[in-house]
């Protein structure tokens, strides 16, 4: 069975500045690799033949970088935006999508199974399936518990709590693309409030495997760090 994957790359990576002033944020080095490259190797590995990047931002420095996928095997094309449409609103401007495709943000570090994943989405028969992580939110303060008069009742030292998180990393459904409005930015948040409105059937896949989202410059300098020593865990050779 052909795979095709949708990257999201269009993103002007804000919350990088001032690295990508320079780099679109799917070029950000992880060790030798750009992290967009990671992805593509990852992608090829789990079997899939044709991957489509959704580009905006400094959408040349990508293309120029990846071509038509030659290097790696693979069939890479490319989905210009004229202005931003958010997540999912880029998916309407592609009209050759198979029945079930991957959709996934270009700059994420992870050694996520892709072709279980795909798999699963397949196996559970769902319109829309996330793949889902647990994660620790740590509050570096001394949190004061007070009652309506100012007086201290608890406290609690630097306390973490956890989140069921989604990765950035979906399996979409074609159905999905006739909910999607056409020209206007339409995010993951606006179609997970669709889809709920609606019951509609929504699959989740929690992974307890390795996963940052280097668009947060946290993430990156961890992933930074970790890449070398666990390099064997993400590119198969």
């Amino acid at each position: 069975m052909s795979k095709r994957a949708i990257i999201l790359a269009g993103g002007k990576g804000t919350r990088l500045y001032p690295y990508t002033v320079v780099f679109p944020k799917p070029l950000m080095p992880i060790g030798p690799y750009p992290i967009l490259e990671v992805v593509v190797r990852q992608l090829v590995h789990a079997g899939f033949s044709h991957i489509t990047m959704a580009v905006n931002h400094q959408a040349e420095l990508i293309r120029a970088f990846f071509g038509g996928g030659e290097k790696w095997g693979i069939l890479i094309d490319y989905s210009q935006e004229d202005i931003p449409l958010g997540t999912i609103g880029p998916l309407r401007l592609m009209k050759d999508l198979p029945e079930n495709f991957l959709v996934m943000n270009g700059d994420i570090l992870t050694d996520l199974n892709f072709a279980a994943f795909y798999d699963a989405h397949l196996a559970a028969q769902s319109l829309f399936t996330i793949s889902s992580y647990i994660r620790k939110q740590f509050i570096d303060y001394g949190l004061l518990e007070t009652d309506n008069h100012g007086c201290l009742r608890g406290f609690k030292e630097k306390p973490q709590k956890e989140y069921e998180v989604s990765m950035g990393i979906y399996m979409v459904n074609r159905k999905v693309i006739d909910i999607v409005p056409v020209g206007i930015t339409y995010g993951f948040d606006s179609l997970m409030h669709d889809l709920l409105a609606s019951k509609r059937k929504v699959v989740v896949c929690k992974f307890s495997g390795y996963w940052l989202d280097i668009g947060r410059s946290d993430d990156y300098a961890q992933a930074i760090k970790e890449f070398e020593s666990m390099k064997s865990r993400f590119i198969h050779d």
